[in-house]
């Protein structure tokens, strides 16, 4: 994460809060219930045409690939987030209209408790949105034989274009984030973006500049203290916001190989890292000069949030839920707008390159009872039609490529966002695995950032904060032993 809604106490709409999310990536590491054991359930039978179909099948077609029955029930569960679940009930008519099934829709967060028992039965849906603090183990129902094998999705004939299959459409690198056991088998749909957010509104007013170095970030930062605002919003209690500001520094800075030595756990990752050094030194230069907004250490995501909403910090730092999250707060002439990290001198990567990854896993049973249906449902999420609807419904990107129609009026963040990723182009766009792989030590990395932005620590010491928290991982016998190339 990353991730739908959530920190511990980010308030979804209904509860939940989005730290517990955004941990699973972007997005981020997923984030489960413990381990639970699942009983054998018998499986169902298939139609005679389609034996991978489950009991609601008919023959295959091209038009038809997976042989959904016309008349049939579809059974759909989506996790009740930050999202909501609005999209999921536009989805499910789109796809009642044109099939003449009969949808169930249950949106809920309590994912685990709703379905665990329906699994262990052997009669889970069709469609799951298994996500949120209730979410259950991927590994566990794959391990447990509980997921369907999704290959022959990302092989059917795009919606968009039939003469290309549905992987052909898709983001690059979204297919291995689904993976397990070398199967793919969950959809990771949603696509966030992270950096800063600012006012149109505000900058429009005062006259200043979006920047793209970080000497200018600081020059507005400072044009906005002498007006009497903040420069810089974070959300103090949880500091995985505040590392996105300081790791893609590091990124932009040092490039992908700068990345890659802390995702691979390198000794010098940190340590004797002047490109680490000087990321954190920058952040660190806000605090000295006094350019956070007041308070900010000490607010939880939604109160740093609000307070930026209401024109009390020019900049904060955020992933791309940060609009639909904010949507009661925001005052309706706004104009969030996404900016990508600023870059510092020499920085490799340009100002246009992003952070951004694919989270909220969806997946089809092996044992549900309309495979076929849930086979086909998630091709047509894949499908730029659905995609629209969920950017328009969820205020958020999708997995697939150019996935909103550029006829629809956006909401102003979710449209700078669009834009930007447009403008970094597949070639910019990069991400970090670490909070995946290595949950304990990006929780240490967050402790060391909590220090630095409270004063209780120097860059130097954050440095060999960090370095102590990788090698940790490295020595770690428990620990995914992970590489990037």
């Amino acid at each position: 994460m990353g991730s739908t809604s959530a920190h511990g106490e980010r308030s979804t709409g209904a509860g939940l809060g989005r730290r517990d999310l955004i941990k699973r990536s972007a997005a981020l590491g997923l984030i489960t219930v413990p381990t639970m054991s699942f009983l054998s359930a018998c499986a169902s039978g298939g139609g005679e045409d389609n034996p991978t179909g489950g009991n609601s099948a008919t023959k295959a077609t091209k038009e038809n690939p997976f042989g959904v029955a016309k008349g049939s029930k579809l059974d759909v569960v989506v996790f009740k987030g930050g999202y909501g679940d609005d999209y999921a009930k536009a989805w499910e008519a789109s796809f009642d209209k044109k099939w003449g099934t009969s949808t169930a829709h249950l949106g809920t967060q309590e994912i685990a408790a709703k379905l665990q028992p329906r699994f262990n039965g052997g009669n889970p849906p069709d469609v799951i949105d298994d996500s949120g603090a209730q979410q259950i183990k991927l590994d566990v129902l794959n391990k447990g034989g509980q997921l369907a094998d999704l290959t022959p999705v990302l092989d059917a004939p795009s919606l968009d274009d039939p003469s290309k299959k549905v992987r052909d459409m898709l983001i690059p690198g979204t297919v291995e984030q689904g993976m397990l056991d070398g199967k793919f088998v969950y959809v990771n749909y949603v696509y966030t973006v992270w950096g800063l957010w600012y006012s149109g509104k505000l900058f429009k007013e005062k006259g200043w500049t979006p920047p793209k170095t970080w000497a200018e970030f600081m020059d507005v930062c400072t044009k906005a203290k002498a007006a009497g605002l903040g420069g810089l919003a974070h959300q103090g209690k949880y500091p995985y916001y505040i590392n996105v500001a300081i790791m893609d520094l590091i990124a932009k800075k040092g490039g992908l190989d700068a990345m890659k030595a802390i995702d691979n756990l390198e000794p010098k990752a940190f340590a004797d890292n002047p490109v680490a050094l000087e990321a954190v030194e920058a952040v660190y230069e806000l605090v000295e000069k006094g350019l956070l907004m007041p308070g900010t250490n000490g607010l939880t995501h939604t109160e740093s949030q609000t307070r930026w909403n209401q024109y009390k910090a020019a900049f904060i730092t955020c992933g791309s839920w940060l609009e639909n999250e904010q949507l009661k707060q925001t005052p309706a002439d706004f104009d969030m707008r996404f900016l990508p990290m600023p870059v510092l001198p020499g920085s490799k990567l340009p100002f246009e390159a992003i952070r951004a990854g694919a989270g909220e896993p969806f997946i089809v049973p092996e044992k549900a009872g309309n495979k076929a249906g849930g086979m086909e449902f998630i091709r047509m999420m894949l499908s730029r039609e659905w995609s629209t609807l969920f950017a328009q419904q969820a205020n958020s990107l999708t997995i697939v490529k150019d996935g909103v129609d550029p006829s629809v009026q956006l909401r102003p963040g979710t449209k700078s966002a669009v834009d930007a990723l447009k403008a970094a182009g597949d070639g910019n766009t990069f991400n970090y695995r670490y909070p995946d792989w290595y949950s304990q030590m990006d929780l240490d990395i967050q402790d060391a950032s909590n220090a630095l932005m409270a004063k209780r620590i120097q860059p130097k010491e954050w440095i060999k904060r960090a370095q102590a928290a990788v090698d940790k991982a490295a020595k770690d016998p428990n620990a995914k032993k992970n590489h990037r190339d």
